[in-house]
């Protein structure tokens, strides 16, 4: 997601390069582990910095994809149309 959202002009690699790096090692806080979470972490702050989806659409969003996940069989895969509380 990342790489299609970088060529579709959102940001730049220096960009992504740099919010990724203050979500890994922030300037108020200890270093935290390179792994999924600080991605998504800076994958959630330029979202919201461009205004495609501000903190509370990306809170309500996990958590339906939290939620579609635990009805979702196993193996199959999760679609948000699984969520119980999912409507169109």
């Amino acid at each position: 997601m990342v790489v299609s959202l970088q060529e579709s002009g959102l940001f730049t690699w220096a960009e992504w390069a740099d919010t990724l790096g203050a979500a890994i090692r922030p300037a108020d806080g200890p270093e935290a582990p390179a792994n999924y979470g600080r991605w998504l972490a800076a994958l959630e702050i330029i979202l919201a910095a461009r205004g495609i989806a501000d903190a509370d659409t990306l809170d309500a969003r996990r958590d339906a994809f939290l939620r579609a996940a635990e009805a979702t069989p196993h193996g199959l895969p999760i679609a948000l149309e699984n969520d119980p509380l999912f409507r169109r």
